[in-house]
């Protein structure tokens, strides 16, 4: 290679050394689309998509993972174990790839074959357990067999979970990094938060923020109409006993709570992908559905998480395609 060529290369600030080092990046925030009129009917009501799926393993999750991580300390011969519905399981096991850090992930059965794929194609050991996407007690499941990894003296100390659904460094990746992004991407104008409940960082983290710089936001959680579900990483907290709920989900942040049905979630993404030709994955189409048909009446800018994508999903919205 020439030696000015190879200078160029060296000087160039936007090359880094590891993948790792992508996340989070403030000066390269994951964009935001404005959905058009033929997706969002609503005249006062600007919508956008802050398209999570943009980020180096493909969700929102890898802000999560990567926080996570920064606050282990790991010590030789020790693995990392996590329960996942996938997307966290995924950026772990790529960040755990970047660190040479062995990595086992539990995950429900009814996981989207695409996110198994991905966590095998990543070399990650990939536990699989009979459990519900949405599934009432904790320590039940992949998070009571992660528990048992972790906690039984036979291990002798080998696995560490980051332990997404209790961290507090799952709310403070949101509220150091999603939080100010979406804050300065709407000039500060932004009238209402979507997102969905899930482990409770994302909307604990991002709407602790926006309620930090104005009070008026409105953060609207939006769950799966009911336990039996098929919206991956969701979970439906109407009626739950409160010592189920997700530790770190603030409720006093929530000013709605909207459910959404599997059909109406699925049927959004694909509607949004034939209007707008955004590929987003059904959670993200749960979002849309729920402010589209509550935003008759709401006035100013809406910011909807997109987690992922809707590649991880093909197989799950395969029976909503129609020609």
């Amino acid at each position: 290679m020439n030696a000015n060529v190879e200078k160029l290369f060296r000087d160039d600030s936007s090359i880094v050394d590891s993948i790792v080092d992508l996340i989070p990046n403030p000066d390269n925030p994951t964009p935001m689309v404005r959905v058009s009129r033929r997706f969002n009917p609503h005249a006062n009501l600007d919508l956008l998509v802050k398209l999570e799926g943009m980020n180096p393993f493909g969700s929102i999750k890898d802000r999560t993972a990567y926080f996570m991580l920064q606050g282990l300390d790991l010590q030789d011969g020790q693995s990392l174990v996590e329960p996942s519905a996938g997307n966290t399981g995924i950026a772990l096991a790529a960040l755990a790839n970047a660190r040479n850090v062995p990595v086992e992930i539990a995950v429900p059965d009814g996981t989207p074959q695409e996110k198994k794929d991905l966590l095998r194609f990543l070399g990650a050991e990939l536990i699989e357990v009979e459990d519900e996407l949405c599934p009432i007690f904790p320590s039940e499941g992949a998070r009571g067999v992660v528990k048992s990894m972790v906690e039984s003296a036979a291990f002798n100390g080998k696995y560490v979970s980051p332990n997404q659904y209790e961290s507090a460094l799952n709310v403070a990746a949101h509220y150091h990094t999603t939080g100010p992004e979406i804050w300065r991407q709407t000039g500060g104008r932004i009238a209402y938060f979507f997102a969905g409940i899930g482990t409770g960082g994302t909307i604990t983290g991002v709407g602790r923020y926006l309620k930090e710089r104005n009070p008026a936001i409105k953060i609207i959680g939006v769950e799966p109409a009911s336990r039996q579900h098929r919206l991956s990483g969701l979970k439906r907290i109407t009626g739950l006993p409160d010592e189920y709920f997700p530790k770190i989900l603030d409720r006093d942040l929530l000013d709605d709570l909207v459910s959404v049905t599997d059909d109406e979630a699925y049927e959004a993404g694909i509607r949004l992908a034939r209007s707008d030709g955004i590929m987003v994955g059904p959670t993200t189409g749960a979002l849309l559905h729920a402010a589209v048909a509550t935003g008759a009446d709401r006035n100013g800018i809406a910011v909807a998480i997109s987690g992922d994508n809707a590649a991880k999903y093909m197989s799950t919205y395969a029976e909503y395609l129609r020609d």
